[in-house]
């Protein structure tokens, strides 16, 4: 190949390692996330199907999620990224429902402080146990 078709061959490879690099530089991070919100949230609708989640129990997003999370068990890289927002899909509570729970690049003190931190200890490709929050209970799935 020439210098120039070699040059147009990695571009992509090199566009997607500049911005990973520049978000580890600039300290964001990237994830999806599955919120299942409950009585205790302090906006008990769910974003998906705008039906109030007053009647769920903290209990019941808890066994919901775990139950999600087994479904995910043993699953990783892409096939785990691809799962993971499929399920986020079908039953996020979140508005980012409808991108697979996936909440774009965020820093320090954009999420609830709860989320953020969970976050950061996750590496790439690792997902969380349940997390809860004001806005009720997540698993989350750090994918940068």
């Amino acid at each position: 190949l020439s210098y120039a078709a070699q040059a147009i061959a990695i571009a992509p490879a090199l566009a997607v390692a500049v911005r990973v690099s520049s978000q580890a530089m600039s300290g964001k991070v990237q994830a999806l996330h599955l919120l299942c919100k409950h009585s205790g949230s302090r906006n008990p609708v769910s974003r998906r199907t705008g039906a109030s989640t007053s009647a769920v129990t903290k209990e019941s997003a808890h066994a919901e999620l775990n139950t999600i999370m087994e479904r995910l068990k043993g699953k990783s890289g892409q096939e785990l990224v691809d799962a993971f927002a499929k399920e986020a899909q079908a039953r996020s509570d979140c508005g980012s429902f409808q991108q697979g729970g996936n909440l774009g690049p965020f820093g320090p003190g954009e999420m609830q402080k709860p989320f953020e931190d969970a976050t950061f200890a996750l590496a790439p490709g690792e997902m969380s146990g349940i997390v809860d929050t004001d806005s009720g209970s997540h698993i989350i799935l750090r994918i940068a």
